[in-house]
């Protein structure tokens, strides 16, 4: 079975478009007029090896909010309908992700249930253009749309640039593990209801 899937969302702020493939290689073509956006959606497909094509235009002569918020809410919905009734699934995982100073942990359930927990902090108001606040609203977003509970947590760290890269690799990194298939499964779904 293809774990693929097409969203297509368009608001009188944002119109995205996003394909993306669960069993990929983590190809990725993004483009979202964000330019520290799109490096870390990059990243989140080449270490979760997930193929990912996203082209959004956005209110951007307002400010990043929007443009951010809805690529979240765009790639969630597509994992999710990707998942579909997830069965198989490794369902759980966590990592902690180091990057020179700084060091991570994330942890996801993919559980139907979504959740954020946010323990990640910022010394500074920007990296480059784009505001550092909006990175948690772009998780809230994922997290809410791709029905999973997920928990970020800065370890520590100095350099925000590593912070923030460090919570999009992690979460890339515990999502190919919650995703993957795993065979002694047998094609049930990992909840003793039956269903997530």
């Amino acid at each position: 079975m293809k774990r693929t899937a097409t969203i297509d969302r368009a608001t009188k702020e944002t119109q995205i478009k996003a394909t993306l493939d669960l069993d990929g290689t983590g190809a990725y073509d993004i483009k979202t007029g964000v330019g520290f956006l799109d490096h870390m959606l990059e990243q989140l497909a080449r270490h979760a090896l997930i193929d990912i094509k996203l082209h959004a235009k956005g209110d951007l002569h307002i400010d990043f909010h929007h443009t951010t918020e809805d690529s979240g809410i765009v790639l969630g919905q597509a994992v999710a309908k990707a998942l579909g009734d997830k069965q198989g699934i490794t369902r759980y995982a966590s990592v902690d992700l180091p990057m020179d100073e700084t060091l991570t942990r994330v942890a996801v359930d993919v559980s139907g249930r979504p959740y954020l927990i946010w323990n990640v902090k910022f010394s500074q108001a920007k990296l480059g253009d784009i505001d550092t606040e909006l990175f948690r609203e772009w998780f809230q977003a994922f997290a809410q749309h791709a029905g999973i509970t997920l928990h970020v947590t800065n370890v520590y760290g100095e350099n925000n640039h590593h912070i923030a890269e460090t919570c999009f690799k992690g979460l890339a990194r515990a999502l190919r593990e919650a995703i993957a298939i795993d065979p002694r499964q047998g094609g049930r779904v990992p909840s003793t209801k039956g269903t997530l």
